[in-house]
């Protein structure tokens, strides 16, 4: 009987269900299939269950979802040459054409034909099997298991975000939002020599937990103006005349034009967490107080690495932020427990041999 491919799929909002699917094939000589043995979800994924579509990209057809994975090499194509059967791997899960202007500039996160995993019309992960070039498959040493491989993706994110914001030694660092993305900001602002971190969130439980995660200190803002709370922030943490670094993971409009307000002059700001198409904001305080800000999306070069080598060496660690487990079988109740709120990371246990 030949093999199957048992996968996760979404065909309409709340509606998922299980599909065999034909066994991908290695197209190119480059390409590796990987058998998915861990899969994370965040909010992305939570939103296509909810919705059925993420701005100008709508589920039409039905979709396997998915896209935080790591698992074990299955086979390899003839060229491949860093990578054999049996190795474990972190899935890179964004393929782009490699050809366009942002490419070729080495920007390929911004690559308008990218095939990114669960986002329409590409399937994603949660699948038995994977198909990845070589290149976007990170082996992991020995010291490292499946569950933390799967969190490289959210990590990658992290570290793209605190790259774009140019963190250095001795710098002051505040993260609004302490989910997933925001938790891992701070660790890997510290791992870049921040030595202030303040993890801001309005849910208590959230801040407790990152200033025992990676925090040197946390705020909780109320429903005053976000000069208020900036001015409050500043004073509570001794930010002298402001925050070196502020980055925002949250999306939420309250905590984007506070973060603002409580920057230095000249300070910089990176907008990390996606929310409303449109927000006020206090363009003033950005000219006047010539402020550098940046958007962040997703993850480029070097990042998915340099992910791996901060868990690897112990600089980071992710294994707290897991908080939950369920069999593959159960997937649909990750993402009603990631919509709920429940937990910090969930995994989806892969299809077994």
């Amino acid at each position: 009987m030949a093999e199957k491919n048992p996968s996760f799929v979404l065909s309409a909002p709340y509606k998922v269900g299980y599909e065999e699917r034909p066994i991908p094939k290695l197209e190119s000589p480059f390409d590796v299939l990987v058998h998915v043995q861990q899969t994370g979800i965040c909010g992305s994924d939570v939103h296509y269950y909810t919705e059925g579509k993420i701005g100008q990209f709508v589920v039409k057809d039905p979709m396997v979802l998915g896209h935080e994975s790591a698992g074990v090499v299955s086979a390899v194509g003839d060229s491949v040459k860093g990578l054999r059967k049996g190795d474990r791997v972190a899935l890179e899960p964004g393929v782009p054409c490699r050809r366009c202007d942002r490419c070729r500039e080495g920007k390929y996160n911004l690559c308008p034909d990218m095939a990114f995993a669960a986002t329409p019309p590409f399937d994603g992960t949660l699948t038995k099997y994977y198909v990845l070039p070589e290149d976007f498959c990170y082996k992991l040493p020995e010291n490292m298991g499946l569950d933390e491989g799967a969190l490289i993706e959210p990590l990658s994110v992290a570290v793209h975000i605190v790259k774009q914001a140019a963190v250095k030694p001795g710098n002051s660092v505040v993260v609004f939002g302490a989910g997933p993305v925001g938790l891992l900001c701070c660790a890997v602002a510290r791992s870049f020599g921040a030595t202030k971190i303040i993890s801001v969130d309005i849910v208590k439980d959230r801040l407790t937990f990152a200033a025992k995660y990676a925090a040197t200190g946390t705020f909780e803002p109320t429903r005053d103006a976000p000069e208020h709370n900036a001015a409050r922030l500043i004073e509570d943490h001794k930010l002298g005349a402001g925050a070196d670094v502020i980055i925002d993971a949250s999306g939420a409009p309250p905590s984007i034009q506070t973060a603002i307000h409580a920057l230095r002059v000249g300070g910089t700001y990176v907008q990390g967490g996606m929310g409303r198409d449109e927000i006020s904001f206090p363009i003033m305080a950005l000219c006047t107080k010539e402020l550098i800000a940046s958007g962040s999306f997703r993850y480029g070069p070097g990042d998915y690495a340099l992910a791996v080598d901060l868990v690897a060496t112990g600089r980071v660690s992710v294994k707290e932020l897991i908080t939950g487990r369920v069999k593959f079988e159960e997937a649909e109740q990750a993402f009603k427990d990631v919509k709920a709120g429940k937990g910090i990371k969930i995994l989806i246990e892969g299809v077994p041999e």
